[in-house]
């Protein structure tokens, strides 16, 4: 998965129009890579502080955020427009159950706070009465299953996706899950700044119960009591590196089974009947986890797991309940563990839960109205550029064989990349959205979200199928799909039209931070376990597959050497796979590049040579600070590494870099050559 990388302006030629009639041309923007310099740095000791430093400084984190970067400006210029395509249709008077009337009616519950206040706990009643009359384990199990298509995860992950073995295959996988941290490292790590945080996680905790009735007695010993169960599950789940490798997270067993060797006390059969999943065989990603789970429900009393399923349907819907419910969330999940320092405008809240219920419908609209065909078309052929570089590359490595060359070129070729929008819209006609209440229709939404994967189980695959919005700034790789899918938020650079990018700023910033690094992540420490049909399926020699573990591992103490906090590193082993895709990317881009007339003319643009630019391009993308509760939550729950170290990282490995900035030996940027991993 891709994040915080960013492109340029979609709708430049829609917005400019008038522009190019006038009698005398706009002036051209400034560069924006000679604005963002910070001229006090040398580029051979930190090249993402000479590259980003100047606008990091003039653009401090605000208030209402946990960072800040050309991605939130970015953003901001695409929630605009949705926020007017949202205030237009509320009082547009749409049709009934069309997109326009959805938009609309969530758009008004979501920005009447009046609304969401008065009706207070009264949405998720029903549910709280549920909790409320469970008298026994099998209850509990019961009111979380009937809990679990409102989007409440307790106890343990499930989810229906494409066997990875299989991938023509639906699949119903159970996973480890039920915590209320980010991750198991939450709950063990010694490190000051997480005890503490764990501390804050249960005065919040006992905070909630009380707003739902306890006395400060009872909220305490709940909340100390929910803690030692999260923690007992976290105990018996497996860290991020260990959820690395695909081999060691693949267990597939009847539910019977499942019951028999893990979990005597859960009958899985009629478990997954009640969602209307009559699976034969269930992949289980982490057996031991549900071991774990089944003697945490045995020994822990009924009162808790009502405690335990009332706070996270809390956690799951306190946001749209208003008052002191999405105040008391706000202070723990944004403040403690983020550090925002006060809420998002209304209106921004309002359209993050819009995106996240009507992300699609949304983005159809957004599509139809600001983002040209002809845009699709120009990001589609720089795929093609970007596919035909990584082409060369395979066949020039030298570490490989020429078996594992051929299956890896046959891969490279089967990548089907969707780009900027949907080709097929899926179909959300049974999606009932009203003005009734703003977190009855998140529920709504939930609802129709696990309805439709549940529906997707012992069907064929749709292949056309996006699991991202238009609108969303990001990207992913796919392995059961081989695919790459890159959203049209991700084409666009804030105030700079499309055609002032001269192509070094655009094969830095789009070709290397985006495409290449999706397309390379078919190819990192995971992606390179699924062949081209996007089955898992070993297709490397033993001495190839030898060759990349050796070079990998250098990449791994490489970032397990950064320490962004005092006592937290980042984790080698945990973020390869992004760091391995940010170093392909890169290697991609470059290569790509050379095929360009503005390469090979080799003419300075505001002072920077072709590939100086391309560099600085890529670390355009990467333009971001945060805050240090924000980073310290990033080292242990995220697998990217921090945006500075995504940039002087795998930079620090491309020996063109040391050529471009003249880099040596006792510089910052240097490393020892036999020290920088050869993968790509």
């Amino acid at each position: 998965m891709h994040k915080l990388s960013c492109t340029f302006l979609l709708a430049a030629a829609v917005g400019l129009a008038g522009c190019h009639q006038a009698a005398t041309a706009a002036p051209k923007p400034p560069d924006p890579l000679r604005a963002d310099l910070d001229m006090a740095v040398s580029p051979a000791q930190d090249f993402f502080d000479y590259a980003n430093g100047g606008w990091l400084k003039a653009h401090p984190i605000p208030a209402s955020e946990s960072s800040w970067g050309i991605g939130n400006e970015v953003q901001d210029e695409i929630w605009a427009r949705l926020r007017s395509l949202s205030e237009h249709d509320a009082v547009a008077h749409p049709a009934a159950a069309s997109d326009a009337q959805k938009i609309g009616d969530f758009w008004a519950t979501a920005i009447d706070t009046a609304q969401a206040n008065a009706q207070g706990l009264a949405p998720i009643e029903p549910y709280l009465k549920q909790i409320d009359g469970i008298q026994s384990v099998p209850q509990a199990l019961a009111v979380a299953a009937a809990l679990r298509p409102i989007g409440v995860r307790a106890f343990f992950g499930m989810n229906v996706s494409q066997d990875e073995k299989n991938s023509a295959l639906e699949s119903v996988h159970l996973e480890q899950g039920g915590l209320g941290l980010p991750n198991r490292d939450f709950y063990f790590s010694k490190v000051p700044s997480i005890a503490k945080l764990r501390t804050a996680y249960g005065a919040h905790l006992a905070a909630v119960l009380q707003l739902l009735g306890d006395n400060p007695a009872q909220a305490g010993a709940g909340a100390a009591a929910v803690m030692k169960l999260e923690t007992a599950l976290a105990q018996g789940s497996r860290t991020d590196e260990q959820l690395q490798d695909p081999y060691k997270n693949y267990h597939p067993m009847t539910p019977a089974a499942l019951t028999a060797r893990y979990t005597p006390g859960i009958r899985w059969r009629q478990e997954l009947a009640g969602w209307k999943l009559p699976a034969k065989t269930v992949i289980v990603g982490q057996p031991e986890f549900f071991r774990a789970l089944q003697t945490a429900l045995r020994t822990t009393p009924v009162a808790v797991l009502r405690d335990y399923l009332k706070l996270h349907l809390l956690a799951s819907y306190a946001p749209y309940l208003g008052g002191k419910f999405e105040q008391a969330h706000f202070d723990f999940y944004n403040r403690e563990l983020r550090g925002q320092q006060q809420p998002r405008p209304l209106w921004k809240r309002a359209l993050g839960a819009e995106n996240q219920a009507l992300g699609m419908v949304l983005g159809r609209e957004y599509v139809h109205q600001y983002v040209p065909p002809s845009e699709k078309q120009r990001y589609t052929n720089l795929v093609a550029a970007i596919r035909a570089a990584f082409a060369r590359r395979i066949a020039a490595l030298t570490w490989m064989s020429p078996a594992t060359k051929k299956q890896a070129l046959l891969k490279l070729a089967a990548v089907h990349a969707k780009v900027a929008y949907p080709d097929k819209w899926k179909d959300y006609s049974t999606l009932a959205i009203s003005r009734a209440s703003y977190a009855g229709n998140m529920m709504s939404a939930a609802r129709w979200r696990f309805h439709d994967m549940v529906a997707k189980f012992g069907k064929p695959v749709d292949h056309s199928e996006w699991n991202m919005t238009p609108q969303t700034y990001n990207a992913y790789y796919n392995p059961s799909e081989n695919e790459i899918v890159l959203p049209a938020a991700m084409f666009v650079i804030p105030g700079v039209p499309d055609q002032d990018l001269d192509d070094a700023v655009v094969y830095g910033y789009v070709g290397a931070s985006t495409i290449g690094h999706e397309i390379t992540h078919g190819s990192d420490d995971q992606g390179r376990l699924y062949d081209a049909q996007g089955n898992l399926k070993n297709w490397w020699t033993p001495q190839d597959a030898k060759n990349f573990q050796q070079q990998a591992a250098l990449m791994v103490k490489q970032f397990d050497s950064y320490e962004p906090l005092p006592g937290l590193h980042i984790r080698g082993q945990a973020s390869l796979g992004e760091n391995i895709a940010d170093y392909g990317g890169i290697l991609i881009g470059l290569n790509a590049f050379e095929q360009t007339a503005e390469y090979k003319a080799g003419n300075k643009i505001d002072g920077f040579t072709p590939v100086q630019r391309f560099f600085l391009g890529y670390a355009l993308g990467w333009l971001s600070q945060e805050r240090t509760a924000s980073l310290r939550t990033q080292l242990l729950d995220d697998v990217h590494a921090p945006a500075k170290y995504r940039v002087d990282g795998p930079l620090s490995d491309v020996p063109a870099f040391y050529q471009a900035f003249d880099v040596k030996p006792g510089d910052a940027m240097w490393r020892p050559p036999n020290e920088r991993p050869h993968i790509w």
